[in-house]
């Protein structure tokens, strides 16, 4: 390796390899061009942010353990030190993984889909209407106050807002219309 020391205190050294290791004059920042076109670079405050020069992607580990991810597509991710996941991705969907199971994706147009770690799914949408999805049934209430149940066996349940109630069976055949 050789090693220079410049003017300004900076010292610069270069291993066999082509990776060059730049120290600032403080010794409180580092920067690491790593032959492949990689570069680390350790911050006065303690963060390390890793370019991935084929990757096109930034990786940033702070101090607290928080880690953030930049991609090329501008996607980014933030992976926090209890395990929650938060992707942003380029259409400005937010996605949230939670360290329990459970999901929360917030969509541009207001839409909001939460699943639990069951599978359980509750979209809730900008209309107002909420469908909820189980293993059991899917349940579409709408803001009037009507709701529509399919079950599992393919039975179908309306239950109008002004107290009508009309069930199908698995066929679709009408089997009771109580007004």
């Amino acid at each position: 390796k050789v090693e220079e020391v410049l003017t300004d205190g900076r010292r610069i050294i270069t291993f066999r390899n082509g990776t060059k290791k730049e120290i600032s004059a403080d010794k409180r920042m580092t920067t690491i061009s790593f032959f492949n076109g990689d570069v680390k670079k350790i911050m006065p405050d303690q963060r390390v942010i890793y370019y991935y020069a084929d990757a096109q992607t930034t990786h940033t580990a702070y101090p607290d353990g928080l880690e953030v991810l930049q991609f090329p597509n501008n996607q980014i991710e933030k992976h926090y030190p209890d395990g929650t996941q938060e992707i942003v991705f380029p259409d400005h969907t937010v996605k949230c993984l939670y360290s329990d199971g459970f999901k929360e994706t917030f969509f541009p147009d207001g839409t909001v889909v939460k699943v639990e770690k069951n599978g359980d799914k509750t979209v809730v949408f900008s209309n107002g209407q909420k469908e909820i999805h189980t293993v059991r049934f899917k349940r579409r209430e709408y803001p009037d106050g009507t709701v529509k149940t399919v079950y599992c066996n393919g039975r179908q349940e309306t239950k109008y807002s002004t107290g009508r109630v009309r069930i199908k069976d698995e066929e679709g055949n009408i089997i009771l219309d109580k007004k």
